[in-house]
């Protein structure tokens, strides 16, 4: 039975990376720390040990990290001055979900609540989603389906939505960074608070995700103080999926014209050997 949509909405603004979120995650769904190595964006798949240089000692969204707060960590070049910025990152749950289009087996679904899950049992390993998702939000784990693992990323609580509870990250959050309900409701809450912030001077406030232009709508979206991808986040987010049907017309098309013009060719050859056929019958026949 369908229920009002459901979400989250995070205000950056009073996220204090305090990780409870994280932890609480960790706790109810039963996953393994994931601290001995991370990736690291100078060296695309390569990790690296904790350092002691950032306080973000998870590095990213991950199999075993559903989320990941983000220490965004600015300091001018004489090092005399720091800012940081904090975002607990997670799935975004999008209205038009591209890892939804594309998985093959059905295994993507969306719940009653219009949330995003992954029956992992019917996942075949295959990638696709992580492929398809623009937010780097889907891992592999595991050596299910022959070595390639299953698919996993936040379920936003499915379970806990099912008994009617609050998901375990937003319950955690101290300074209710991160807040759960009904889409409509966090999205006019979310509004008032950027009027807020903007006429307090924060000239660079804004929402991320909570219209359609992102995806149809993330059902995760985000209050931010700076640009998106100061976050790590896609201004434009572009979805490889819908760009499959038009390259799958185009090479349709061409393999139709290339054999219109080889049986066009054919029959060229074979009116021209016909033609002469005849006008070697009618020579002997002048004889």
């Amino acid at each position: 039975m369908a229920q009002v949509p459901v979400g989250f909405y995070t205000d950056t603004s009073v996220c204090i990376g305090c990780k409870a979120c994280q932890v609480a995650c960790h706790q109810w769904n039963d996953l393994p720390a994931d601290l001995a190595a991370q990736p690291d964006a100078s060296a695309p798949g390569a990790t690296r040990p904790i350092t002691g240089d950032s306080y973000d000692n998870t590095g990213s969204l991950s199999a075993n990290n559903w989320r990941h707060v983000k220490f965004i960590e600015q300091i001018n070049p004489e090092r005399t001055e720091t800012a940081w910025l904090m975002m607990s990152d997670v799935c975004k749950h999008c209205v038009n979900a591209p890892c939804l289009e594309v998985c093959p087996t059905g295994a993507i679904i969306r719940t009653e609540f219009d949330t995003v899950y992954i029956q992992e049992p019917v996942c075949n390993g295959c990638r696709d989603c992580i492929a398809a998702c623009p937010f780097g939000v889907i891992h592999m784990s595991g050596a299910e389906n022959a070595g390639k693992g299953t698919a996993k990323k936040c379920t936003l609580c499915y379970d806990r939505l099912q008994h009617s509870l609050t998901p375990a990250c937003a319950q955690a959050c101290p300074t209710e960074s991160i807040q759960f309900g009904p889409i409509d409701e966090l999205r006019k809450r979310a509004e008032g608070r950027l009027q807020q912030l903007q006429s307090e001077g924060f000239s660079k406030a804004q929402l991320y995700g909570a219209d359609e232009k992102i995806l149809g709508g993330l059902n995760s979206f985000y209050l931010l103080l700076d640009q998106p991808s100061v976050y790590g986040l896609p201004d434009n987010p572009k979805v490889p999926s819908r760009s499959v049907l038009p390259a799958s017309l185009l090479s349709i098309g061409s393999a139709i014209a290339v054999g219109l013009a080889a049986l066009f060719s054919f029959r060229v050859r074979r009116v021209n050997q016909l033609q002469g056929g005849e006008s070697g019958v009618k020579g002997q026949e002048s004889e």
